[in-house]
């Protein structure tokens, strides 16, 4: 008799920043093996085509809440909602960040404000409360999505960079707290991605696609993993960033 799974895959999950087309791709997966949703997202138009879509494949049930996730004096009402729906939350997607103007964040504080309020300061918000939920309850997934971007300040894009950098370190911080409760604290680590987000990059062979990084997050919560580079190269290309003195590296354009 095949034996149990020690942390079954969760089936009840919340996606904070659903129309991202990672989170898309990612609920993709889980929709086809049964789970249940609670999809939040700042538009109702794009929030309703991929709540469609997703019952479509298979989910058990698609419930939705529009809100900007910039508004964290929201968040309680909008996360309580969100367990009440599911009954019981299992699993947390935070999706939710934006890439921003670095030229426009050097010359202008709010701007530069704008980016670390979206990509560090609701998802410290969001985290505290599912952080407290899931160690009450003994068990769940917080799965984060963060950046390679944030393992070491760049001049291309420095201000999204040490956004994630930080929230990278705070994800540090919560997982060895948190952890001894049973709950896996996922940092997932994208390199870059073809979405709307990076539209205006040039593309190279480094671009993955949304559905192969939904693949290696769920391959990430299945193995409980504290920390994922997606693709995997990207943790050899980032250690090799990490190395180079400083001496040198703040010569090179980057």
């Amino acid at each position: 008799m095949p034996k149990a799974a020690a942390h079954p895959m969760p089936t009840r999950i919340l996606c904070l920043g659903a129309t991202s087309a990672i989170a898309e791709a990612t609920l993709r997966i889980f929709a086809e093996r049964g789970a249940s949703l609670f999809l939040v997202a700042r538009s109702a138009e794009k929030l309703e085509a991929v709540a469609a879509d997703l019952r479509t494949r298979g989910a058990a049930a698609v419930a939705t809440h529009v809100m900007d996730l910039d508004d964290t004096a929201a968040h309680p009402a909008m996360l309580t909602s969100a367990s009440l729906n599911l009954g019981t939350i299992e699993m947390a997607l935070l999706a939710h960040g934006t890439l921003g103007d670095q030229p426009e964040a050097e010359v202008s504080y709010p701007a530069a404000e704008a980016i670390l309020g979206t990509n560090f300061l609701a998802p410290v918000s969001l985290i505290t409360w599912l952080a407290n939920y899931f160690e009450q309850s003994k068990q769940g997934t917080l799965a984060v999505i963060s950046s390679v971007a944030g393992d070491r300040g760049r001049k291309s894009n420095y201000v999204y960079g040490s956004a994630k950098g930080a929230l990278s370190l705070f994800l540090d911080g919560v997982r060895n707290r948190i952890d001894r409760a049973g709950v896996q604290v996922l940092t997932i680590k994208p390199g870059f991605v073809a979405t709307p987000m990076t539209a205006h990059l040039p593309r190279s062979p480094l671009f993955a696609s949304p559905d192969t990084i939904a693949r290696g997050i769920v391959q990430a919560v299945e193995k409980r993993k504290d920390v994922v580079y997606l693709p995997a190269f990207w943790a050899l290309i980032m250690f090799i960033i990490r190395s180079i003195p400083g001496r040198i590296f703040k010569k090179l354009n980057l």
